[in-house]
């Protein structure tokens, strides 16, 4: 009976130092892209994601908990705008505040997660025109923590965060195309 245990053990500390190993080489940084094409100006589309009251019309994180805590401070659009949620295990809970809004071609946000995982990184939306379409791009980065790298060896996140994007973005669409 030792002697399986002792096997057991041994298997356990094996796949544990390999999945270390294989977390160790992943990239130290995380990024998501999505970008569409929207048959509107960027005009249009801007105040819906510098003004952080609107993106209950649009994100799809919105969606994942109607009853998500929200708090507005600081600036009321732009700039300086801060929105705080807490809510479900879908959501968690955070903080985002826009560094830069230059419009109307791009807005930059920190983003900070506390919940489930703590994460800190950039979120950054560019609007290109182009004729009568204005290509948006919704990018998030930052550094990819060690758990992070271990959740990627199980879980592919850009996948994951990339198919609420694609909501976002498709959510953005239908509204500013009408």
């Amino acid at each position: 009976m030792l002697e399986i245990i002792a096997i057991i053990a041994a298997i356990l500390a094996v796949a544990i130092a390999l999945v270390l190993i294989l977390a160790l080489r992943k990239p130290g940084t995380l990024r998501v892209t999505r970008t569409t094409h929207i048959r509107a100006p960027a005009e249009r589309i801007f105040p819906l994601i510098s003004d952080f009251h609107q993106w209950v019309t649009w994100s799809p994180y919105e969606q994942k908990d109607p009853a998500m805590k929200r708090s507005y401070s600081g600036a009321e659009r732009g700039a300086g705008a801060v929105y705080a949620w807490d809510g479900n295990n879908n959501v968690g809970s955070g903080r985002m505040e826009i560094l830069d809004a230059a419009a109307p071609s791009k807005i930059v946000i920190k983003l900070d997660f506390y919940r489930p995982f703590e994460g800190h990184n950039t979120a950054e939306f560019t609007m290109l025109p182009q004729g009568d379409v204005t290509n948006l791009t919704w990018t998030m980065h930052g550094p990819a923590v060690f758990m992070t790298k271990v959740m990627q060896l199980f879980i592919n996140l850009d996948n994951m965060i990339g198919k609420d994007f694609e909501v976002g973005l498709a959510n953005l669409k239908t509204i500013t195309e009408r």
